[in-house]
Order: structure tokens, then C-alpha cells, then sequence
């Protein structure tokens, strides 16, 4: 299920002169019966609602006084979201001869052609006041509130995403609210203005409208509109190659320092910006520092799955998980025991949007079956990224929609995928490695070859692993060695910073060997996966430099990457 509750507008959309039919009441209960939460979003006061609606208990919130007053019906509370203009405004608008003029707990509203008389007071006053319209009334609120930001706070209290949420409106005060939701739907009589800013415009006006609504959403969940998308990037000839942002599956594979983790970051970047929740699990606490995402775990200290989950309960928090501190035999199990939990909240709630799974080959093996059989057929908004994609689960292979390729031999890669999941490879003609920035997409189910395309490039493109890799402490099998040009010498450096140190320390014929024989820019490439510090190195390796010099500028290299910055 993608929308998990219903926001309405209440005048000139579920009521007509001010009262609601009751084939569409019956729509109502039959949505909630579904699990979807309702939500009434109104311009109303609301003792002025209770005279003309008595079903308020049939919604989950109410937002009323256009987005000021927030109710919680089934606990009969009632919490002001914003401060009044005060007793002196209504006076002096009193005074003007405004009428007819009323005051809930926050707006003030009236009729046009007060407006005019409104904005002059508010000027004379010297008060930090807004003026919105509903068609023919007026109302006057503090600077910043509306039904947009009445509905936030609804929200909140029922730990939803907007993303899971359909809107729907007919007036010029619902475009807050409808701009925040999902997907935002005008009823047939809804102003131009508001039919041209929707995803869906009903056939039906007022409340036929939402019974045509709630029957599209119980049918398929408006399987067919509003899709958002995430950007991978552009073909040759510059067409937009996408993913869905909600309920497809994404593997990327490649080789080492292909740059897998910078198209990763560019759709973490898309998914933050766009405020979709992710969870990320990470074995090798690469994203320790990503921006946005609270980490949990590190090596000394193992996450739990009950941690994980208490932070996702909140819709805004995304959570980057650290298995380093869990034992390699361990992390399939844990994260099996992880995905059953997070699949389980996204039952109950739509979130997180994105599961992000890293070297899925290690936590999804090919020999990895998952205990829950439906376990495959549920899963929708998970990345996966993976050196060896025929090394992980066919079950899981199974359940992706689009495949990404890079770095190189991206053929065999695709093939590689073909051949875990079962499928045949993919037709095209052959393709030799890839330049950097560039990948291979290809949709399983889809007849068509697949697509070459430059990969967007994230805007504050992340410097990764600065402090793990200048500070921490790399396995020994990741580790730079210093042997020597005849093997006489066996100095680990664990890290950047002894790699530095020890590099200052050696000879002079075992810093040229090592750097001419490009093992520092494959150590750079391949442990560090930097490629491009790998890259700059490499370009050193056959210039005629003095050891003292060669040594100075590979330390400026790294520097200015890593250790300065940690």
C-alpha cells in the first residue's frame, strides 16, 4: 500500500452548503475500515464545524481554523498551533464597521470586500499578519500558517510521511495543504487554479468527488498517478533516465572504484532533498558521516534491531546502521532479522520509503533463503549495491526492477546478474569498460536493451570514509604493506595517516618501487575505494620526480582529502 490516509477539505469538497451526503460518510468508513487514517482539513472554527458536522470522531485529526487549531477527536483534545492577532485587531476592525466578523481560538475571518479594510488595519497596527482567501471569505492569520503547515502537525502526531498521503480540495486555501501531500486531487468544481496544480481532477464535484476518490483508492491505490521520480542521470542524446521514487527496486553493480557509491550518493541526495525517509545498511561504516542520517553502531558497539526501528517511528529521522560491529558470519542473519522488522513498520506506516542495502552480496548471499516466503514479493524501495550481483540471493534478485552497471566489463556484469537471477542476458551489442560517470541500466522485465547514460553527479558530492580511513583501523587483508623492491621488508600501514608516516620513513628505492609499480594507486583504488585520489597518484608513477618530491605531492594528495579534514 503506498497512501496511508485521506486529508479533506471540508467546505465545497466532502460538503455541500455545509453539509456532507451520506453515500459519501459511508465512503468514509469504508476507507478507514481499510486501515488508512482520515484527516479533516478545514477553514472552519470549530464550534462552528460541531453545528453543522456531527461525525468529527470519524477522522483520525482535524486541522481546522485553516491550519491554526489541531483536534484529536478520540482524546477530545485541542491544541492551538500558532498565537492569535489579538483583542485589539478584531476592536479596530469592529470599529471600521467589518461585519460580519468572527474570532476562533486564532483566524479571524470575514467576507470580501473586507479585505481591503483588513490589509489597512494590519498596516496601521503593525502587525505581521496574513490575509487568505477561501473563495468568498476572508481570513486572517499569523505569517506562516496554513492548511500546509496544520496538516504537517497532524502528521507528526500520527507518524506519517506526506508522501503517503492523498489530498483534496476545490479553493485557493488548499493549495498549502494539497502541495504537501503525495498526491493532490481537485474535485470537478474546484477552481481552474486548483484543477491545473492536481495529479487528478475527479469527474464528480463536492462529495461525489471523494466517493470517486475513496473507490480509486480502494481498488488499486491510484496505482497509476502521481508518480515522483529520482533523477540517474542523461543519455547521449539527453534523455532523463529514472526510478520510480516510491516502490521500485534498484541494484547497482559494479567493479571496485567504479563509482558505485557516488551514484548511490546522488539518490541519497534526491531521497533527502525530497524528504523520503531511507535506512541504510551498512557493513563497513561508510556512511558513519553521512549528513541527514542518525548512525547506530560502530565496532566496539553492535546496533540492535529494536534501536533501529524506535528511531524510524519517526517519519523525518533516516537511520545509517553499522554492522562493523558484528561478526561476519552474523550480519546475514541480522539483517534478515532487520529487513522483517523495517518491512514490518512499512506495513503499518509507508516508511521508510527506501531500504539501502551495501556489499548486499555479504548480507543476501546466493545461499541465503529467506524465512519469511513472501518475504521477496514484499519488498519495494530497496538499493542494493554489490561488486559480484550473481553472489546474491536469487530470491532477492528476483524482486529487482532496474539494474545499474558500472565500471568494467559492464556486459558481464548485466550477465552476472542475468545468470543469479535466472534470466537470460541482456541483448545490445558488446560494450568495453566504462569511463568513469558512466552506467548501463537495464529493466529485466522490459524488451528493450540497455541504456548507456552519464550519472548524475550529487551536489555536495561526499568526501567518503575521511575519518574511518585516515584514523581507523583497516583489516590486515586491506591493509598497505611497504616491502620493498626485494621483499625484505614487511611495515603494515592501517590506515592513511601511518600510511603517510611509515611512507616518510622508508628508503628511497622502496617509496619509487612501490609508487612506480602502481601499488599505491591501486591500494588508493581498491582498500581506500578512492579512485579519484587513485587516479592523481597513478599520474605521478612515470614522471621523472625525485623520491623527496614524489613523497611530498602524494602526501599533499592525501591531506587534502583526508587527514586535514578528520
Amino acid at each position: 500500500m503506498r497512501y496511508y490516509a485521506l486529508a479533506c477539505d471540508y467546505d465545497g469538497t466532502l460538503a455541500s452548503g455545509g453539509r456532507v451526503p451520506p453515500e459519501t460518510l459511508g465512503a468514509l468508513r469504508s476507507l478507514r475500515e481499510s486501515g488508512r487514517k482520515l484527516i479533516l482539513v478545514t477553514g472552519r472554527r470549530l464550534a462552528d464545524l460541531r453545528t453543522v458536522f456531527q461525525q468529527l470522531d470519524l477522522f483520525d485529526r482535524v486541522v481546522a481554523e485553516n491550519g491554526a487549531v489541531l483536534l484529536a477527536p478520540e482524546r477530545r483534545e485541542e491544541r492551538q498551533l500558532a498565537e492569535p492577532p489579538g483583542p485589539e485587531f478584531v476592536r479596530a476592525l469592529a470599529r471600521r464597521g467589518v461585519a460580519p466578523l468572527a474570532a476562533g481560538r486564532v483566524v479571524v475571518a470575514t467576507t470580501r470586500p473586507h479585505e481591503v479594510v483588513v490589509l489597512a488595519v494590519i498596516r496601521e497596527l503593525g502587525l505581521e499578519l496574513q490575509v487568505v482567501f477561501n473563495r468568498d471569505a476572508v481570513m486572517v492569520l499569523p505569517s506562516g500558517v496554513n492548511k500546509g503547515t496544520g496538516l504537517r502537525a497532524a502528521l507528526d502526531e500520527l507518524a506519517l510521511s506526506p508522501h503517503n498521503v492523498v489530498g483534496i480540495g476545490d479553493a485557493e486555501n488548499d493549495h498549502g495543504f494539497l502541495e504537501l501531500c503525495g498526491c493532490a486531487v481537485a474535485v470537478a468544481d474546484a477552481l481552474p487554479a486548483v484543477r491545473r496544480r492536481a495529479d487528478l481532477v475527479t469527474a464528480g464535484g463536492n462529495g461525489r468527488g471523494v466517493v470517486e476518490l475513496v473507490d480509486r483508492l480502494l481498488r488499486d491505490d491510484l496505482a497509476a498517478v502521481g508518480a515522483r521520480h529520482l533523477r540517474l542521470g542523461r543519455t547521449p542524446d539527453g534523455r532523463e533516465v529514472r526510478v520510480q521514487a516510491l516502490g521500485e527496486n534498484v541494484l547497482i553493480a559494479g567493479t571496485s572504484g567504479a563509482g558505485k557509491s557516488t551514484l548511490a550518493a546522488g539518490l541519497l541526495e534526491q531521497l533527502g532533498e525530497g524528504g523520503y525517509q531511507f535506512c541504510i545498511v551498512d557493513p563497513e561504516g561508510d556512511y558513519q558521516a553521512l549528513e541527514g542520517a542518525v548512525a547506530l553502531g560502530d565496532a566496539g558497539h553492535p546496533p540492535s534491531v529494536r534501536e533501529v526501528v524506535q528511531l524510524l517511528e519517526r517519519p523525518s529521522q533516516n537511520v545509517s546502521v553499522n554492522l562493523l560491529g558484528i561478526g561476519l558470519d552474523h550480519r546475514p542473519a541480522f539483517s534478515e532479522e532487520l529487513l522483517i522488522a523495517v518491512l514490518e513498520l512499512r506495513a503499518r506506516t509507508g516508511r521508510p520509503h527506501w531500504i539501502v542495502i551495501d556489499e548486499a552480496h555479504h548480507l543476501l548471499p546466493a545461499n541465503w533463503a529467506p524465512a519469511a516466503l513472501t518475504l521477496p514479493r514484499a519488498l519495494h524501495g530497496v538499493l542494493m549495491i554489490t561488486v559480484h550481483p550473481n553472489h546474491v540471493s536469487p530470491a532477492i534478485l528476483s524482486a529487482v526492477d532496474v539494474v545499474i552497471a558500472l565500471g568494467k566489463a559492464p556486459r558481464q556484469t548485466l550477465g552476472n546478474f542475468a545468470s543469479g537471477r535466472g534470466t537470460p542476458v541482456p541483448d545490445g551489442p558488446a560494450l568495453d569498460d566504462l569511463p568513469s560517470g558512466e552506467a548501463l541500466a537495464w529493466r529485466p522485465a522490459d524488451a528493450r536493451s540497455p541504456v548507456r547514460f552519464q550519472g548524475v553527479v550529487p551536489r555536495a558530492e561526499r568526501r567518503r570514509h575521511r575519518r574511518k580511513y585516515a584514523d581507523g583501523e583497516l583489516p590486515p587483508e586491506r591493509s598497505f604493506y611497504f616491502r620493498g623492491p626485494e621483499g625484505k621488508l614487511n611495515l603494515r600501514a592501517q590506515n592513511l595517516r601511518m600510511f603517510l608516516q611509515v611512507a616518510d620513513g622508508v628508503d628511497e628505492a622502496t617509496w619509487v618501487h612501490h609508487l612506480r609499480s602502481g601499488d599505491v594507486a591501486r591500494w588508493l583504488r581498491d582498500a581506500i575505494k578512492d579512485p579519484d585520489l587513485a587516479r592523481a597518484v597513478a599520474a605521478l608513477e612515470d614522471r621523472e620526480l625525485s623520491a623527496a618530491e614524489s613523497r611530498r605531492r602524494v602526501r599533499a594528495l592525501i591531506e587534502e582529502r583526508y587527514t586535514e579534514a578528520a
